[in-house]
C-alpha cells in the first residue's frame, strides 16, 4: 500500500530524503512492511552522470558509484570512515576517498586491494609512461603457459608472462612504488575483453574470464584466432582513460584482506558509514571469473576463502556474524547500508533475510531502499531480459546505530 509517510512516521533526515526524492521521475512509493519503511523509486539511473572515470575497472557482480555516492553524500562529512567489508573493485572507498573521506575497505580476496589501492594513491600519467619503457619489454620473448595460447598471441602471451614475473619479483622484494602497482592493475583489468582494447582475442567481458575449453569453442564459433597486441601501448592507452578526469592521493586509508566478521584492525566505533552488497545466495562464481587474474598477480584462487552458501539459512547466519562486527566499528549514530537483491526467479527476497539477521544487534532498520533500473548489458548478455528473470533491482537495508 502507498502510504503518506509524512502523516504516519517520526521522518529522519535519511527518510525524508527518501520519501521525497523525485530526481528521475516521480515522488517515492512508499509502504510499511512489518513496521519498517519501504522506499520504491528510482534513485540512480543509466541516464545519470557517469561517475569518476577511476571507478571504470571491470568486477563482477559490482554496483554502480551512484550507490554509495548518494549515502556518502547524505550521511556522512568530509574527514568521516566509509567502509566496505566486501569491497570487490573497490567502488565505495574509491568514491569515499573522491568525496573527501577516510575509505577503509575489506575483501577475503587478495585481488581486490591490486584493483583498489593503486586507485586511491594515483601515478601521473606521464610516470606510467616513463616506468613502461623503463620495463625490459624486448627480453620478454619467451613464454612456458602454451596452454594460454587460445587467449592471446605468441607474443603478446610472452610480453604478458614477462610482466607478470617482473611484477612478482619486484613485489617479493618489496621494490614496488604507486606506479608499478598502477601497471599492474591496468594489466590484469585488460587482460581478456571483447575488443581490440584488451590483451585478448575477443571473448566474455573482462570481469567474467571463461575457461581455457569455453575459449576454445568461441574461437572455433567465431572463426577467430589471437592476433597479436601491443601490452605497454594497452596500459597506457587504458591509463589515459582512467586518469582523464584527475587523479586521487591520500595517506589515510585502511585495506584487509580478511572475512567480514573478523577485522580486529579496524577499532571500535570509528566507522561512520558501511556501504557494502555481500555476496549473494549461489549466484556469482568469483573463482571461476577471476581464475585468468588471480594467476596474473600470482594468486592461488583456489585458497580465496570468498562465502558461498547454498541454504538461505546459512548466508542469515554470514550475514548475522557481518552485522554484528559492523555493529562494533561503528559510530553510534553511523549507519549501514546493505544491499542485496532478488534471487532464485525472485522467490527470495534477501532484504527480508538481512532485517532478520540484525536481531538482536544493537542497529534498527531505518528504510529499505529499492532502486527500479532497467538491466545492464552485461545481464542481457547473460540471456537475461528486462522484468523477466534474474536481478532487476537494487534492494538496500539502511541500518541506524543504537
Amino acid at each position: 500500500m502507498q502510504l503518506e509517510m509524512r502523516d504516519t512516521l517520526n521522518h529522519s533526515r535519511l527518510q525524508t530524503r527518501l520519501a521525497t526524492f523525485s530526481e528521475f521521475g516521480g515522488e517515492s512509493i512508499v509502504e510499511v512492511r512489518n513496521g519498517v519503511p519501504h522506499y520504491i523509486n528510482e534513485f540512480w539511473t543509466a541516464g545519470q552522470r557517469q561517475g569518476h572515470r577511476l571507478h571504470e575497472v571491470s568486477y563482477r557482480a559490482c554496483f554502480k558509484p551512484q550507490l554509495p555516492a548518494f549515502f556518502i553524500d547524505l550521511l556522512t562529512e568530509p574527514g568521516d570512515v566509509v567502509y566496505d567489508p566486501f569491497m570487490g573493485r573497490g567502488t565505495t572507498p574509491i568514491e569515499a576517498n573522491l568525496k573527501g573521506r577516510v575509505a577503509f575497505g575489506n575483501d577475503a580476496n587478495p585481488l581486490s586491494i591490486l584493483l583498489t589501492e593503486p586507485r586511491l594513491n594515483t601515478p601521473t600519467l606521464g610516470q606510467v609512461r616513463e616506468r613502461l619503457a623503463e620495463i625490459p619489454w624486448k627480453s620478454f620473448d619467451d613464454f612456458e603457459h602454451d596452454e594460454l595460447l587460445p587467449f592471446y598471441h605468441p607474443d603478446t602471451l610472452a610480453m604478458i608472462e614477462g610482466l607478470r614475473s617482473w611484477m612478482i619479483e619486484r613485489s617479493n622484494n618489496n621494490l614496488l612504488d604507486n606506479t608499478d602497482k598502477w601497471i599492474r592493475m591496468v594489466a590484469i583489468n585488460r587482460l581478456t575483453g571483447h575488443s581490440p582494447g584488451f590483451f585478448s582475442v575477443y571473448t566474455m567481458p573482462p570481469n567474467q574470464a571463461v575457461s581455457i575449453e569455453t575459449q576454445v569453442k568461441i574461437n572455433a564459433k567465431r572463426n577467430q584466432s589471437p592476433t597479436r597486441r601491443e601490452v605497454p601501448d594497452i596500459i597506457l592507452k587504458k591509463s589515459k582513460s582512467l586518469l582523464s578526469q584527475g587523479g586521487a592521493s591520500t595517506d589515510s586509508y585502511k585495506l584487509l584482506t580478511k572475512k567480514s566478521h573478523e577485522t580486529n584492525e579496524i577499532p571500535d566505533a570509528s566507522v561512520s558509514l558501511t556501504v557494502t552488497s555481500p555476496p549473494f545466495l549461489d549466484i556469482v562464481q568469483y573463482e571461476a571469473d577471476n581464475w585468468l587474474r588471480c594467476w596474473f598477480a600470482g594468486i592461488e584462487v583456489e585458497k580465496v576463502g570468498i562465502s558461498s552458501h547454498k541454504k538461505v539459512e546459512d548466508w542469515q547466519d554470514f550475514t548475522h556474524q557481518t552485522l554484528r562486527e559492523l555493529v562494533r566499528i561503528t559510530k553510534p549514530g553511523g549507519h549501514i547500508a546493505y544491499e542485496v537483491g532478488e534471487v532464485r526467479n525472485k522467490t527470495v527476497f534477501l532484504e527480508e533475510h538481512v532485517l532478520e539477521a540484525s536481531s538482536g544487534l544493537a542497529i534498527e532498520p531505518e528504510a529499505v531502499m529499492i532502486n527500479q533500473q532497467d538491466f545492464t548489458k552485461t545481464s542481457n548478455c547473460w540471456g537475461v531480459g528486462n522484468n523477466a528473470a534474474g536481478t532487476n533491482t537494487n534492494r538496500i537495508v539502511i541500518f541506524r546505530r543504537t
